[in-house]
């Protein structure tokens, strides 16, 4: 997954911590870290789509964010 994700440019979205091992050695691929918690899908949904345009602004210029149910922190 993580080869066909650096191929294609594209961002992985992940709640597991194995994902950022991977990045921190190797900036690759882009990563989205979900550090909710438990959470229902449907809240879930809701604060992804609440947080798009912010997300989408943070990874114009980083490769590492994570979104938590408070925060989207940002990591260089």
């Amino acid at each position: 997954m993580v080869a066909t994700a650096v191929r294609d440019a594209r961002i992985v979205v992940t709640k597991d911590s194995d994902f950022v091992q991977t990045f921190l050695l190797t900036g690759e691929p882009g990563l989205l870290l979900i550090s909710t918690g438990n959470i229902s899908n449907v809240d879930l949904e809701q604060l992804l789509r609440g947080s798009l345009p912010a997300i989408t602004r943070a990874f114009e210029q980083h490769r590492y964010v994570a979104v938590s149910r408070t925060a989207l922190l940002i990591h260089d």
